[in-house]
């Protein structure tokens, strides 16, 4: 049985951060995983950046709220869902997924969770695994599936490169480059048809 496992931010829906960024105009909070590898570094760089202006969950959430998908992205998923397992891996966090995957029909997500003070400002964050993305494909290949993934970021490769057929989709040239096997790809259409080639 095939499990198509799909990042979220970049490939479902714009990124949280650059969103968040340009309400607040603090540009900083542009960088994410396609800029950064290492996300301990990223994250304790935000939580910092966020400390400095007095920011919260609470202004992030209402940004969120303003997000949409991506244009065809909920269609993208409705066609996909008939013929296979979807689920959506991300490094984003339980406090805001949730309006999202309303938006998306309410896939199945595994996401991390941030820690919030009593104030509401954000004071750390836990990961629900090491290396969340690589360890959970490979958590499902030992439960007797495959998988398929797809991301735009460099905490999407090891799921990509570990999985039967693995693809890159709205990235960057740099990413491209350091990847040249790996298939790369900027329409749904293109990708809906090298995963259900892959099925």
């Amino acid at each position: 049985m095939n499990v198509v496992c799909l990042d979220l931010e970049g490939v479902l829906v714009p990124e949280i951060w650059i969103a968040f960024a340009e309400a607040t105009g603090i540009e900083e909070l542009k960088r994410t995983t396609r800029d950064e590898p290492d996300y301990d570094v990223l994250m304790n760089h935000r939580i910092d950046i966020l400390r400095e202006h007095g920011l919260g969950l609470q202004q992030i959430q209402d940004v969120i709220a303003t997000i949409d998908p991506m244009p065809g992205a909920r269609e993208f998923l409705d066609r996909l869902k008939p013929m296979t397992q979807v689920i959506i891996i991300s490094d984003t966090f339980s406090q805001f997924a949730g309006p999202l995957m309303e938006k998306l029909g309410w896939p199945t997500i595994f996401c991390n969770e941030l820690v919030v003070g009593g104030d509401g400002m954000i004071t750390g964050y836990r990961m629900r695994c090491p290396q969340t993305k690589l360890t959970t494909v490979r958590a499902l290949h030992d439960a007797g599936l495959q998988t398929i993934a797809s991301g735009d970021s460099y905490n999407d490769v090891g799921m990509i490169l570990d999985s039967k057929a693995g693809f890159l989709f709205r990235t960057t040239d740099a990413l491209k480059a350091e990847y040249p096997d790996v298939p790369a790809y900027d329409t749904y259409d293109e990708l809906f048809d090298a995963i259900k080639a892959a099925l």
